[in-house]
């Protein structure tokens, strides 16, 4: 059969519901590796893959691999994209992080020698496998392809295993490490220079009114008043935009004619 009768026979096996899942799927798994690629926030990049790692995942259920569709989800997308996650937002990588460059002309150098390594893989697996069928399947998942699997990982490949969990608990800790700034000595207050710089000279020490208060408006944009009759800016968040009043607003309640 060639590549071409292969191809055909595989597409016509597909079921509806298959066909529609896949359809559904297939540009959103695109979308989040375009995104992942483009993004320039590490974090977004991040969940970017998360939404491809997950397409992957329900496309190999429905290709009969429930176990390696579950591991696609739970491990790589809850535990190792979590775990990634966990470190991006610790460390405190923003956007404009990936606007320097260290190296000058870095960027086209990395994707010319993306796209050679690429090819040098895409060649050797074509020059490998072409022509060849495969072969010791039926022995390997003769108890099962659950227990195949668990026997080559817990006896042959428990080194590897156990070190790939190494690495990823070793930059957990490192990124922990540096994440962590260790504060002078000089720099700690304790609680009777904190009580003084609270009672400083131009410091205001009391709860500030909040805001609405003694005013016509209940809005967090309008200045509370004070018992004397004037506005106090301090009730105001300084997030907020200053807002003009109106005349009928400055006045006094009780006092309009």
């Amino acid at each position: 059969m060639t590549g071409g009768q292969a191809v055909l026979a595989a597409t016509g096996a597909v079921t509806g519901g298959e066909a529609v899942t896949f359809w559904i799927l297939a540009p959103l798994a695109l979308i989040g590796a375009i995104g992942m690629v483009w993004a320039r926030n590490a974090v977004h990049s991040a969940l970017w893959l998360v939404l491809t790692m997950l397409c992957l995942g329900v496309f190999y259920v429905l290709q009969a691999g429930p176990f390696i569709g579950m591991v696609q989800i739970i491990v790589y997308t809850g535990a190792i994209m979590m775990l990634f996650l966990f470190v991006l937002m610790l460390v405190g990588r923003d956007a404009s992080d990936s606007l320097i460059e260290t190296l000058r002309g870095q960027r086209p150098v990395a994707v010319l020698l993306g796209l050679g390594f690429a090819g040098l893989v895409g060649t050797g697996l074509y020059r490998a496998l072409q022509g060849r069928t495969p072969a010791g399947l039926e022995q390997a998942n003769a108890e099962g392809n659950v227990q195949g699997i668990a026997r080559l990982l817990f006896t042959k490949y428990v080194f590897a295993f156990e070190l790939t969990s190494a690495l990823l608990i070793t930059a957990a800790v490192g990124a922990m490490v540096l994440a962590h700034v260790e504060r002078r000595k000089a720099d700690k207050m304790d609680q009777i220079a904190t009580m003084k710089a609270r009672f400083a000279p131009g410091n205001y020490p009391g709860p500030k009114p909040g805001p609405g208060i003694y005013a016509t408006s209940s809005s967090v944009a309008t200045p509370a008043r004070l018992p004397d009759g004037r506005l106090t800016e301090r009730s105001v968040p300084e997030i907020l935009p200053t807002r003009e009043l109106s005349e009928s607003e400055t006045t006094l309640k009780g006092t309009e004619k």
